[in-house]
């Protein structure tokens, strides 16, 4: 029982350490938070925008882990789902370490619609895909409390945690992310973009690729 709460306790860890590593990647859009505070002076403007990159990373959780929610109730292939996640995760990470460029798309979208640039943005760099094996442990754990036999508990608690670990992970993204936004509007100021700026893509899919081999060594 304390190996179970152990191991729960460290997904869940790794689900708010994910988080605090989007939000502090400018790449998820906190300058835009900052940019939008300076167009519009005041802090809600600041807050509004990182609202608005909040429901569009949350939403780009839920699209990624929900069918994984589904799947789960085909209990007799739980590990070949695993086993098919983890491979997801390290054809994302090689796929962006070959191909550095940013999707041309994201530039289309209009800077007012931040909640769909977060949503886009999140997509098209795998960031729910680091959720999925962590998500998969979560349900393995509370599967054992549901039971196999009940599809309808299974099927609630997997949404559950799905919920859950999506809502977790955006809270703890927003907040570092606000954060660092709130830092450089009221105190460091846009110099700080253009002396220090850095660059977390490199580093990102590496992440993806190590994540998904782990994963995929726990499985198998």
């Amino acid at each position: 029982m304390a190996t179970g709460l152990d191991t729960a306790a460290a997904l869940w860890a790794a689900v708010a350490a994910s988080g605090v590593y989007h939000g502090v990647n400018p790449g998820m859009g906190w300058p835009l938070a900052v940019s939008a505070a300076l167009m519009e002076p005041g802090p809600y403007s600041l807050w509004r925008a990182c609202l608005a990159l909040a429901m569009g990373h949350l939403l780009a959780m839920l699209a990624m882990l929900l069918p994984f929610s589904t799947l789960l109730l085909l209990a007799d292939w739980q590990r070949e789902i695993q086993i098919g996640a983890a491979l997801l995760l390290i054809a994302a990470g090689v796929y962006l370490l070959i191909n550095r460029r940013h999707p041309r798309f994201l530039a289309r979208v209009p800077p007012s619609r931040l909640m769909l640039w977060s949503f886009l943005v999140a997509l098209a760099h795998g960031a729910g895909l680091m959720l999925v094996p962590i998500y998969l442990g979560l349900c393995d754990l509370a599967a054992l409390d549901a039971g196999h036999a009940a599809a309808g508990a299974l099927m609630g608690t997997t949404l559950g945690t799905a919920l859950l670990v999506a809502l977790v992970h955006t809270l703890c993204m927003t907040l570092s992310g606000g954060a660092i936004a709130w830092g450089v509007y009221r105190w460091l100021g846009l110099r700080v973009l253009s002396r220090g700026w850095f660059n977390l893509d490199l580093f990102w899919a590496l992440s993806l690729v190590a994540m998904g081999a782990l994963s995929l060594a726990l499985v198998v």
